[in-house]
């Protein structure tokens, strides 16, 4: 069995509002084994036998689908990917921890579409953002609340979904995976 993490976008956020209990059950019912909720926002940690991360985020957004009766996004990841999205985040370190974040991606998107992401938030924020592993990293500098780098914009120019956590969410995730 393999330790994954799923981070589920839109959940707990938008009306979208479950108990992490009820999540576990379900997932449970699937066959998810050791399944643990951290935060209430979306983050599970789980095992299963190993394979590939986009048909377990498949599985998920079903399972979520079919038993809550919203769609969602999962962006599943193994410990050493999570421990990879902290320190390859070029602003971790820099920026402060709770601004800091990695959005995960549903794919990896090209160079031109991060070009035109890039291109669209000039003049609109002082984030920074540069590109990884299916993964956007982003340093929110002055906050998340008041950034005019919505998800939804990120996503239409990446073409691609993705949901993000900050450096403290996601330290926190891979202490509790080793």
């Amino acid at each position: 069995m393999t330790r994954y993490v799923a981070f589920f976008a839109s959940m707990n956020v938008g009306g979208h509002r479950l108990s992490m209990a009820d999540l576990r059950y379900a997932l449970e019912r699937e066959e998810f084994a050791n399944v643990e909720t951290v935060v209430a926002s979306g983050n599970v940690l789980f095992d299963h036998p190993e394979r590939p991360t986009d048909g377990l985020a498949e599985k998920l957004a079903y399972v979520v689908e079919e038993n809550f009766g919203f769609p969602t996004f999962a962006a599943v990841r193994n410990a050493q990917e999570v421990r990879s999205s902290v320190n390859d985040n070029p602003f971790h370190g820099v920026g402060d921890d709770k601004f800091v974040h990695t959005m995960f991606l549903e794919h990896q998107p090209s160079e031109d579409r991060f070009a035109q992401l890039q291109a669209d938030h000039a003049g609109r924020g002082q984030e920074k953002l540069a590109l990884g592993d299916r993964a956007l990293y982003i340093d929110f500098v002055e906050g998340v609340g008041g950034s005019r780098l919505t998800g939804p914009f990120v996503e239409k120019r990446l073409g691609c979904r993705g949901t993000a956590r900050n450096m403290r969410s996601l330290k926190r995730i891979a202490e509790k995976m080793d």
